[in-house]
């Protein structure tokens, strides 16, 4: 079973990113393999060109298509995921993300911002055919601690919303997982 982090933030010292390599990180200590794919780091004329037959993009979108679960992680600005990643989820098809489970996850400068998972992200995933998307993980850019000795810390409320996310993503995965092996018996 994989796991795609898909990053849409534009830095990579973000607390989206620090939130997303945060939980890679705790799905690797349960077993998961993931790989990271952020959107920045993709050509940026091929991208807004929607150009799927660039190698790059491609390769970014087989990583998708192959993929049992997503991590979706964009920061919030203006009460709305960021361009780039709209940019991105636009190129894969309208089905592009049958059959997968989701976890989306946003940060931002105060929890005005909450909702933007619910009422702007959500939709489009399950426009998309997901087949789960667990309950998203919201957190400020104050809830969110890094320093060069310890790495990522977070504040305790974000921390169990973070084992929580980790905790059903990882049981949709092994349920998934049983499925195949039953199927392929």
């Amino acid at each position: 079973m994989s796991v795609i982090l898909l990053g849409g933030s534009p830095s990579s010292h973000s607390s989206s990113s620090r939130l997303l390599q945060h939980i890679g990180d705790k799905l690797v200590v349960h077993g998961w393999r993931t790989a990271h794919l952020e959107v920045r780091e993709l050509p940026g004329a091929a991208l807004l060109g929607m150009d799927a037959t660039d190698p790059d993009l491609a390769r970014a979108l087989a990583l998708v298509a192959n993929a049992d679960a997503l991590v979706v992680a964009t920061p919030i600005y203006k009460a709305a995921y960021t361009g780039m990643l709209k940019l991105f989820l636009d190129l894969l098809p309208q089905d592009g993300l049958r059959g997968k489970a989701v976890l989306p996850l946003a940060t931002g400068g105060s929890q005005s911002h909450m909702l933007a998972l619910d009422y702007a992200l959500r939709p489009v995933l399950a426009s998309m055919a997901a087949r789960t998307i667990l309950p998203s993980i919201y957190a400020t850019s104050d809830q969110i601690a890094w320093d060069s000795e310890h790495g990522t810390r977070l504040a305790p409320s974000i921390a169990e919303r973070v084992a929580q996310g980790v905790d059903q993503l990882s049981a949709e995965l092994q349920a998934r997982s049983r499925f195949a092996r039953a199927a392929a018996a």
